[in-house]
């Protein structure tokens, strides 16, 4: 065989190589963007029924499945350690899809205060979808009549007042109220604090009297403002809200140095292939721009604020060193 003949034959095989190869490494990009959920998703809630994360969760399971090739979506809540128990059992399923979960400030408060070995750069981050702000409410029998009179209460007496929040130290709910000590001139540990695991159930206890003040988002406060159970001391927004709370004066109109907004979104396990990631995105950004889930924003006193996953995964970098310092600066942590 001829010089010129072997050198065709290795073109021939080379090109032939370089072709099988270019094809695999097509078929498994195609295969790549086609991730779609093949079973059932998980949709598991980080604390009880009933609460802000419980309600936002079973919002987005109704959007989810009206999305055209979505498999069901059930809802699962695992309340307990902080929100750990359930962000626990979803990152047991590293690389899988169908396991999605609420995704809130605890999971970072958890870290900076050592309640959870759990990291955020441990999970996949999905989306920022809202913020809510907090709202710190009596019975409307309670002779607490704003956020001035607590206060002056706080200032007589730190432990005369037993605060309720859910579901763990520490989160948005628990940083308003270190807010406020702090406007009270007092040590936010001097506050008398009961945590339960929703806000449902710890809302119930506050209307049954066992204890003086809740502090909750906005959402769960506005259907017990409407029926006139409730009497919202102050708001944690930076100024009067529309809707069912332009009568709730802020604590900030009250001279009390307390703005602060918690965020709500979706976390996936850690592991999950770009793939998979792409498809979350989509889904997602597909719920917000529907005029049905903006209409959720207005009835549940949600704020916009979506963020996809990579913008998510900043922004949870960003907040890490920003509730590190708050928490510090209120005495909730040692630095």
């Amino acid at each position: 065989m001829t010089k010129a003949c072997v050198r065709a034959l290795l073109r021939r095989a080379h090109c032939g190589l370089w072709l099988g190869m270019m094809m695999s490494g097509l078929a498994a990009v195609a295969t790549a963007q086609e991730w779609k959920p093949e079973r059932n998703i998980e949709l598991v809630v980080s604390s009880g029924a009933g609460g802000a994360a419980d309600r936002s969760a079973r919002t987005i399971q109704k959007f989810l499945q009206e999305i055209p090739g979505m498999t069901s979506v059930v809802v699962n809540n695992k309340p307990g350690g902080s929100g750990t128990v359930a962000w626990s059992y979803v990152n047991q399923h590293p690389g899988d899809g169908h396991y999605i979960s609420t995704l809130n400030t605890a999971l970072v408060t958890n870290q900076i205060i050592g309640l959870s070995t759990l990291r955020y750069q441990d999970i996949t981050p999905l989306n920022i979808l809202m913020h809510e702000y907090v709202a710190v409410w009596v019975r409307s029998g309670s002779t607490l009549m704003s956020g001035k009179d607590l206060v002056a209460k706080l200032k007589a007496d730190p432990a005369s007042v037993s605060f309720g929040i859910s579901p763990a130290r520490g989160n948005q709910n628990h940083i308003v109220l270190g807010m406020i000590a702090r406007s009270a001139g007092i040590d936010p540990k001097a506050l008398k604090i009961v945590v339960y695991s929703s806000g449902g159930a710890g809302a119930t206890a506050a209307l049954g009297g066992h204890v003086e003040v809740w502090t909750g988002t906005v959402g769960n406060a506005l259907p017990l403002v409407q029926d006139g159970r409730i009497r919202v001391l102050g708001i944690s927004a930076p100024q009067r809200q529309a809707g069912g709370f332009a009568a709730v004066p802020t604590f900030r109109e009250q001279g009390i140095d307390a703005v602060y907004s918690a965020w709500r979104g979706f976390l996936a396990p850690g592991g999950l292939s770009p793939a998979q990631v792409a498809y979350w995105d989509r889904a997602f950004s597909r719920i917000v721009e529907d005029p049905d889930w903006k209409a959720e924003l207005e009835k549940n006193a949600w704020g916009r604020e979506f963020k996809g996953s990579a913008e998510t995964r900043k922004f949870l970098e960003a907040e890490h060193k920003l509730l590190d310092r708050i928490l510090a600066d209120l005495g909730l942590i040692k630095r």
